[in-house]
C-alpha cells in the first residue's frame, strides 16, 4: 500500500463517483419524463373516453351520429383477424425456430436464412401489406377478406416470433438434452418434452409482444382492403371486415369533438385487450418457470 498514491486514488474515485451520480440522475430524469408523458396521455384518453363506455358502445355499429355510434363491428372484426393471425404465426414461427436450431445444419445457407429473418423484423409494415395484397388478395383470390388479412398480419409478426423462439430454444441448457438422450428419448421426444416446455416462457414473451403489435397495426390492413365503415358482423373467414385501429383513426380524423371522444373510448378498449394479452402471457410464463 505504500506504493499507492492515496491522494491520486481519492481524486480518481471522487471523479468516478461524480460521474456515477450524474448518469444516475440522467437515467432517473429520462424514466420520470417517460412516466409523466405516459400518465398525461392515459389521463387524457380516460377523461375523454370513459363517458362513452357503455353497453350501447359495444352493441352499436358505426354511425354518422356520435350518440348512436359503437365499436361492435370493429371489435368483432379484430377478434376474427387475430383468430387467424395468432395460430398461423405461432405454428409457423415456432416450427421455423425449431427446425433452424435443432435440425438444420450450421452452414452458410442457414446463416443466410437467419440474416434475412432478422432483417425482415425491421421491414416497414406497409411492405407486408403490399405483399399480402399481391399474394393473398390477388394471386390466391381471397379478396378483401378476414383470411387474407390474417395471413398478412401473420407474415408481419412472423420474424419477431422466429427470432424470439430461437433465442429461447438456444438458452435451454445442453445438459437437459443430453439427459433426455441418455434415457433413450428420440430427437422429437426431447424437443417436445424437454426443450419446448423449458423455452415456453421466452417464446410466449416474444409472441405476445408480436401479437400486441399486430392488434394495433393499420397500414397493412388498409392495403389489403379493410373497410373504414362497416355496419354488419362477419359471417365467415371470407367476409369483409374492419378492425379497431382503422375505426379509431376514422373517428379521430373527423372534425366533431364527440367523435374524438369515441376514438378515446376505442383506445381504452384496445388498451384493455393488450393488458389482458400480457396478463395471460405472464401467468403462463410463471407457471412454466416454476415447473422447470
Amino acid at each position: 500500500m505504500k506504493l499507492v498514491d492515496q491522494a491520486q486514488v481519492e481524486k480518481k474515485m471522487g471523479r468516478r463517483l461524480i460521474n456515477n451520480q450524474v448518469f444516475k440522475s440522467i437515467f432517473l430524469i429520462a424514466t420520470l419524463f417517460s412516466l409523466v408523458v405516459l400518465g398525461i396521455l392515459m389521463y387524457r384518453i380516460f377523461t375523454q373516453g370513459y363517458e362513452f363506455l357503455s353497453a350501447d358502445f359495444f352493441n352499436n355499429f358505426a354511425s354518422r351520429r356520435p350518440s348512436n355510434a359503437g365499436i361492435k363491428a370493429a371489435f368483432i372484426g379484430t377478434l376474427w383477424v387475430m383468430g387467424v393471425t395468432i395460430p398461423v404465426a405461432l405454428i409457423f414461427g415456432v416450427g421455423t425456430a425449431i427446425y433452424l436450431e435443432e435440425y438444420a445444419k450450421k452452414n452458410k445457407f442457414t446463416r443466410f436464412i437467419q440474416m434475412n429473418i432478422s432483417n425482415l423484423a425491421g421491414v416497414p409494415s406497409i411492405v407486408f401489406g403490399l405483399l399480402g395484397l399481391t399474394i393473398f388478395v390477388r394471386y390466391f383470390e381471397l379478396g378483401r377478406s378476414i383470411l387474407a388479412a390474417g395471413f398478412t398480419m401473420a407474415l408481419l409478426i412472423l420474424p419477431v416470433i422466429v427470432v424470439a423462439s430461437q433465442e429461447s430454444i438456444r438458452a435451454v441448457p445442453g445438459q437437459l438434452r443430453e439427459a433426455s438422450f441418455g434415457m433413450g428419448a428420440t430427437k422429437w421426444q426431447t424437443i417436445y418434452r424437454v426443450v419446448l416446455p423449458t423455452a415456453i416462457p421466452g417464446i410466449l414473451t416474444g409472441s405476445i409482444l408480436a401479437f400486441s403489435r399486430a392488434v394495433g397495426e393499420t397500414a397493412p390492413l388498409i392495403v389489403v382492403g379493410a373497410f373504414a365503415y362497416v355496419n354488419y358482423l362477419p359471417d365467415g373467414l371470407l367476409s369483409t371486415f374492419t378492425v379497431m385501429p382503422i375505426q379509431i383513426y376514422n373517428w379521430a380524423s373527423r372534425p366533431q369533438t364527440d367523435f374524438h371522444d369515441l376514438a378515446a373510448a376505442g383506445i381504452i378498449i384496445l388498451f384493455i385487450i393488450l393488458i389482458v394479452m400480457n396478463t395471460v402471457a405472464v401467468l403462463i410464463r410463471n407457471k412454466f418457470s416454476k415447473r422447470y
